[in-house]
């Protein structure tokens, strides 16, 4: 009888080494043949990573890999604990790639007649490879070095377009407001150090519980400024990372100038990869009921106002804009302050209901919203503008195209049956469970904001199918890449319905595993 082979724990990070191993693949075609390879080949590297980077993904959370075990374990840890692999792991693993591949067959067509179109895909293999890595960190130093391999490509990506002022100005800002939230966030890092004397999530756990003092001789009481100035400072650099208020003014300005592909890819996944980190933070490094004892306050309130205060914020905004792109760069905000509530939520008894609720909003909106800046993106491929009144009657001349936006618009406002209303319904019920004021308040919120994003989503729409065309343009191309994400993403919005169960269960799964 032949013995199984006993794969070593790292081979549970096989969804990001694949993506950090397609990065080095991108690295060997360019090197072999400087800024010649082919076109097709480097989007189909990408692809196939990004793609093999799921499969390996899926096929994990679906074996049961980080399932919780009765004895309160089950994730498996690596390099010490720095890293773990769980069900909230392996799930916005699944998101990052999913993402990845849509970006990365889009911008075949694209990035046509571009220069450096090794280095585009090779960053976006690499900040991919970050945004996965982020999903495991289980220490404040992983969770930084794992950001900021995020956000370094990330920065690169914005500016690609060295020929558009608007691309290399978007990025430069990009690159200033991330330095300095990355200096608020490492500082917030040295505090929560100083005051715990740790960086492992469950470490600091056992100190702020009182398990562990920080230094011998000292009580953690000691040191309760310290650690509460510190955790503002966390906060403060996820809410940028998320683009929440008030640390959002970069995203407009990024998304606005950055190639669209590059928009989707940022406000879809690196948008997810930063809430799961905050997730992990908080849930695990934090526990609520002691946290506030030491520190005076609860940390679940913040994230209350900065949910009421992001979602409020990015809906007005985007109901005024007349810029295409940059109403979906305020949409995206709006719904960085739905995804809060999970945060908001955390601590409560139905905690794993709101978090869990979170989580499935992240995944549909990695569909609807990567395929709404795929479809800006296919129209700036037509040299259409990017105003509403440059969309007028695209519908009669691209009519499979402006059924899907159709679908991503109704989505995003969360209309019934479509995947995004039931993400909405989940979030609603489970602050609604929750049974607190501030919970209620936030319900009340969230319900009258959506309400607020249907006008100009259905503005959009109005735009698509219904206004008469201000000029008339000649017939429009149909590129491959480019229509096969917006389908695929538009298919997996409607087919999400019938298999909301299994999204519902894996998310339910990774609120559970993180949660006490």
């Amino acid at each position: 009888m032949i013995e199984p082979v006993q794969l070593p724990d790292a081979a549970a990070l096989a969804p990001a080494l694949i993506l950090a191993a397609t990065a080095g693949v991108l690295f060997l075609i360019d090197g072999l043949n400087p800024g010649k390879s082919s076109r097709a080949l480097l989007a189909g590297t990408t692809a196939v990573g990004a793609l093999a980077s799921l499969g390996v993904a899926v096929w994990f959370l679906l074996a049961g890999v980080g399932t919780p075990t009765p004895d309160g374990h089950g994730e498996i840890s690596v390099f010490g604990g720095q890293l773990v692999v769980d069900q909230l792991a392996l799930f916005f693993m699944i998101v990052v790639a999913v993402v990845t591949a849509l970006v990365a067959i889009a911008s075949y067509d694209y990035m046509d007649g571009h220069a450096y179109q090794a280095e585009y895909y090779t960053l976006v293999a690499l900040a991919a490879t970050g945004m996965a890595t982020m999903a495991a960190a289980n220490s404040l130093v992983t969770v930084f070095i794992a950001l900021e391999l995020a956000s370094l490509p990330s920065y690169a990506l914005v500016a690609i377009l060295k020929d558009n002022r608007g691309s290399v100005e978007a990025g430069l800002k990009y690159f200033l407001l991330g330095a300095l939230s990355s200096a608020i966030f490492v500082f917030g890092i040295s505090l929560v150090y100083g005051a715990t004397g740790h960086l492992q999530l469950e470490a600091i756990a056992e100190v702020v519980a009182g398990e562990e003092t920080p230094v011998e001789g000292h009580e953690i009481g000691n040191y309760d400024g310290i650690l509460g100035v510190g955790i503002l400072m966390l906060i403060g650099g996820f809410a940028f990372k998320t683009a929440s208020v008030p640390f959002h003014f970069w995203a407009p300005e990024a998304y606005e100038g950055a190639p669209a592909p590059v928009s989707a890819f940022l406000s879809s996944a690196s948008k997810a990869a930063g809430f799961v980190v905050a997730f992990r933070v908080f849930a695990e490094a934090f526990p609520l009921g002691e946290t506030a004892a030491v520190i005076g306050f609860d940390w679940t309130i913040a994230f209350a106002i900065l949910a009421i205060a992001t979602m409020t914020v990015g809906n007005f905004a985007a109901a005024v804009q007349d810029n295409v792109k940059r109403m979906l760069a305020y949409s995206s905000i709006g719904h960085a302050g739905y995804a809060l509530i999970g945060l908001a939520g955390a601590g409560a008894g139905a905690g794993e209901l709101v978090l869990g609720a979170a989580m499935m909003h992240l995944f549909v909106y990695a569909f609807m919203n990567t395929g709404a800046f795929l479809f800006v993106a296919l129209a700036e491929y037509w040299g259409v503008g990017r105003t509403f009144a440059d969309y007028n009657g695209l519908s009669k001349q691209a009519p499979i195209a402006c059924l899907a936006m159709t679908i991503f618009m109704f989505s995003l406002a969360g209309i019934p049956p479509l995947g995004g209303f039931w993400s909405k319904y989940f979030l609603f019920t489970g602050a609604v469970s929750v049974g607190t004021t501030t919970m209620l308040v936030v319900a009340g919120a969230l319900v009258v904001n959506s309400a607020l994003s249907l006008y100009y989503y259905a503005r959009l729409v109005k735009a698509l199918w219904i206004e008469e065309p201000v000029l008339s343009v000649d017939r429009l191309s149909q590129p491959v890449g480019l229509y096969a994400a917006i389908v695929f993403a538009a298919v997996m919005t409607v087919a999400i319905l019938p298999g909301f169960g299994p999204v519902v269960d894996a998310a339910i799964g990774a609120a559970d595993a993180i949660l006490p």
